[in-house]
């Protein structure tokens, strides 16, 4: 095919789609130009010149600590956040088969949001904040064992996943409820922030962590993204071509919620970017796993990098969650998906 070029290297053999290619690129400049726009607006108005000093380290100092040590952070958090969730939904709707999954509906944000609820309540006056994302990332992980060890029945199936995903995210939702109620004043804004997703007060610590915990998680994505096709057949043909299913659908499921509860833990229970980045990305590139998973990762980027812009820039001197208008655009979109799903 004229589209198609073949890599190769040793035995390591890439075929790589030319249009997928340049659409991967063009999106990623399109990201770049996006992280710029966001580091140059703010309380203090950035010209593209000044930025191209900051950069350079040739600026006033003053300013560079506003980009370096304020801007940055922020934005870069914002697109690994972004990022690894918008992946973390491609897997899922692969798995279930549903393009109205993602990791919302699975319970695994109301796992992760009832953990940093629980954490914020009872243990951050003794062990302080730093342990946050590490109970977030427990509680997503618990959540959704307890959805797999529910829906398992001799296997698990996408509909009983779904179904069940559903009921446990429901309940754990019942729960945060609960908590905040008898919770202190404090606590109970805090956890409201935390759950509406925002990267506010993002600094290089954070954003060194994040990125080592996905690169971690890079190899085991490579090892099984040539795997996710066989998601796409039925259980029982997959099995008849010598597909262990069980096996691959739990481990697609265990590296989506690794995507999802290491995103959460550091920008909060952060709605729709799992559910919109795939769909984005599926009418951009060809059907293949390797590119949708590249444009998913890049469109979630740029999805919280420019709701977090927003809030931060757009309601001065207030600076809102970027969860919020992440929703305002997702909620929409999911009525949408709804509707289409009816027809």
């Amino acid at each position: 095919m004229a589209n198609t070029v073949i890599w190769r290297y040793g035995r390591f053999l890439c075929r790589i789609n030319v249009s997928t290619l340049w659409r991967v690129l063009l999106t990623g400049v399109l990201a770049l130009m996006v992280a710029g726009f966001s580091a140059a607006q703010g309380a203090v108005a950035v010209s593209p010149l000044a930025l191209l000093h900051v950069l350079s380290g040739s600026a006033d100092p003053a300013l560079s600590f506003i980009i370096g040590q304020l801007r940055l952070p922020r934005i870069l958090l914002a697109a690994l956040v972004g990022g690894a969730l918008g992946v973390s939904g491609l897997i899922l709707q692969s798995i279930i088969r549903n393009p109205l999954a993602s990791p919302d509906l699975l319970g695994i944000s109301s796992g992760a949001s009832t953990a940093a609820v629980v954490y914020l309540s009872f243990f951050s006056m003794t062990l302080g904040g730093q342990y946050l994302p590490l109970a977030a990332m427990t509680g997503a992980a618990i959540a959704m064992l307890a959805v797999y060890g529910l829906a398992w029945q001799r296997g698990v199936s996408p509909l009983r996943l779904v179904l069940i995903g559903v009921g446990v995210s429901a309940l754990l939702t019942a729960i945060t409820t609960f908590l905040l109620v008898f919770s202190p004043l404090s606590t109970t804004l805090s956890a409201y922030v935390w759950m509406a997703g925002s990267v506010y007060g993002a600094n290089w610590d954070d954003v060194r962590t994040l990125g080592l915990w996905l690169l971690a998680l890079l190899p085991w994505l490579a090892l099984l993204a040539r795997q996710v096709m066989f998601q796409q057949l039925d259980d029982g043909l997959a099995t008849g071509i010598g597909v262990r299913v069980q096996w691959l659908r739990g481990g697609l499921l265990l590296l989506s919620v690794a995507l999802a509860g290491t995103a959460i833990a550091w920008g909060g229970a952060m709605a729709f970017v799992g559910l919109i980045a795939p769909h984005i990305a599926r009418r951009l590139v060809a059907p293949t796993f390797s590119g949708q998973a590249l444009m998913s990762t890049l469109t979630g980027a740029i999805l919280v990098m420019l709701a977090d812009s927003v809030g931060r820039v757009l309601f001065l001197p207030a600076d809102l969650p970027a969860g919020i208008f992440v929703a305002v655009l997702g909620a929409p979109f999911f009525l949408y998906l709804l509707i289409r799903q009816r027809q």
